[in-house]
């Protein structure tokens, strides 16, 4: 008697779990039904089985096990319908804040590369076409944040399509290989601007060496992640192959490793300038502040940090669209804040340019008595430099554009944000005028010129010779 007991309460159970299945819920899926209502405590009480830890666990497994992939997410999303789960998509907070962060990026570099190009002589070096780069590369990050968005970021996977998926896991693999190389490009700008302002020999080296294991270190990692699954289509159709027809390496150890040397090369890079500034022969408070503007550049250090804690989420997710959102953003950030820091050199000098007042350091100037000399040191010499040319030009009928050229020295290293070197303007009398760098704080004289070429004496008399053409012409009556 207790057999058919038992059959006759399986089927009245059985019924009454079939008339409360989801639309649309697949046949592997039935009897996973019934095994999780069996093994609740909550009978045939949706409301309840909707919250019940074991009845879950047991219709995961079991569907998990029984139906394929498609299978599984369909699953998922009715029994969430039905239990009245709350949708998430963040997808539009992605897309706004990755296209603010790459504008106000570009924005910058676009002002960096007009000043040192159009308003100063400057011109570009290899750390502006190096930023320039990754501004650009920076575009189609953007383009490719918003085919994320369309295909799933920021949504429950179990919510999409699966042509979704797969156009999700192409576009996420190709947004990683730009990523890793605008990290390599940005980090060379920053090294190529050390170049350009710290003359010292010892440093120089160790730069060249740090440009060396940056350039490896890219390559590196574009290298895996583009070969990490074989064959490389295998990295946006693996989440749907029952037949194992390839084969992937880490992912997520490959995510690690770069997130940690990425750090690594940013502590180093920070080392590097603040070792220069301490050495510098300057007032502690000017080194403070010089410091601080390379100090500034910690802040991707922290972001890449973040963004490091992102990938633990990251490694055990079974929603990846939803979660890859952290790691995807992250990401944004660190490169658009690390153009920003790459471009806080440039902005400051524009910044003095055009409000001296609010931005600019001490200024001095330097009084001149009738007999030419100065009555005192000053600290803007550029300006009394300019004011030499001019007066020279003008005495040609027109104004020349002139640049000074450094004469080698005698090998004593005078960093650029020194103040034991100083230049001089020296009067010539054949059509040349040379500004001389003196070790010593004196105030300005005037001399002779020997030569055009520019020369230095033992004392360690730097001259730079600056040629002006003038041009006789004779003017009809």
């Amino acid at each position: 008697m207790r057999l058919p007991g038992i059959l006759a309460l399986f089927c009245a159970l059985l019924g009454i779990t079939l008339a409360q299945l989801p639309p649309g819920t697949p046949s592997c899926a039935v009897p996973c039904y019934v095994k999780g209502a069996l093994a609740s405590t909550c009978g045939t009480n949706a409301t309840c089985l909707c919250t019940d830890q074991q009845f879950t666990a047991t219709l995961q497994t079991c569907v998990t096990a029984s139906c394929r992939i498609e299978d599984v997410l369909v699953v998922k999303n009715s029994s969430s319908t039905r239990c009245g789960v709350p949708v998430q998509n963040i997808a539009t907070m992605y897309t706004v804040t990755s296209t603010v962060l790459t504008v106000f990026a570009i924005v910058l570099v676009s002002i960096r590369v007009i000043y040192r190009q159009f308003v100063t002589d400057l011109g570009l070096g290899l750390d502006d076409w190096t930023i320039v780069a990754v501004a650009l590369g920076c575009i189609p990050c953007t383009i490719l944040n918003y085919k994320l968005a369309e295909n799933g970021i920021g949504r429950d996977i179990w919510t999409l399509t699966p042509d979704q998926i797969t156009n999700f896991g192409l576009a996420f693999w190709i947004i990683t290989l730009i990523y890793f190389t605008l990290v390599a490009l940005l980090k060379l700008s920053i090294m190529f601007f050390y170049l350009r302002i710290f003359p010292d020999k010892s440093f120089r080296r160790l730069a060249w060496l740090t440009i060396g294991v940056i350039v490896l270190y890219g390559l590196a990692f574009v290298l895996a992640a583009t070969f990490q699954c074989t064959p490389i289509s295998y990295n946006w159709t693996k989440w749907n192959d029952t037949q194992k027809s390839g084969r992937c390496s880490n992912v997520v150890a490959i995510a690690w490793s770069h997130a940690v040397a990425t750090i690594i090369i940013d502590l180093w890079m920070l080392a590097l300038p603040l070792w220069q500034v301490r050495s510098l022969n300057m007032h502690w408070k000017k080194k403070i502040g010089i410091g601080a503007m390379f100090v500034v550049g910690t802040f991707v250090t922290i972001v890449s940090m973040i963004r490091l804690a992102s990938i633990l989420k990251f490694s055990s997710s079974s929603n990846l669209t939803f979660d890859y959102t952290g790691i995807s953003l992250w990401s944004t950030v660190e490169t658009a804040t690390g153009i920003m820091c790459a471009c806080m050199p440039s902005m400051r000098l524009i910044l003095v340019q055009a409000w001296p007042k609010i931005f600019g350091t001490t200024r001095a100037t330097t009084p001149y008595n009738r007999s030419g000399k100065s009555s005192g040191h000053t600290g803007n010499t550029g300006s009394q430099v300019n004011r030499s040319g001019n007066r020279s030009a003008n005495r040609s009928g027109r104004h020349n554009i002139w640049k000074p050229k450094f004469a080698k020295g005698s090998g004593s290293n005078e960093g650029v944000f020194g103040g034991a070197g100083r230049l001089e303007r020296i009067d010539s009398h054949d059509d040349a005028t040379e500004l001389q760098p003196s070790k010593e704080q004196s105030n300005y004289r005037t001399e002779s010129a020997p030569s055009e070429r520019g020369s230095h004496d033992d004392e360690g008399l730097y001259k730079i010779t600056i040629q002006t053409n003038i041009e006789m012409r004779n003017e009809p009556r």
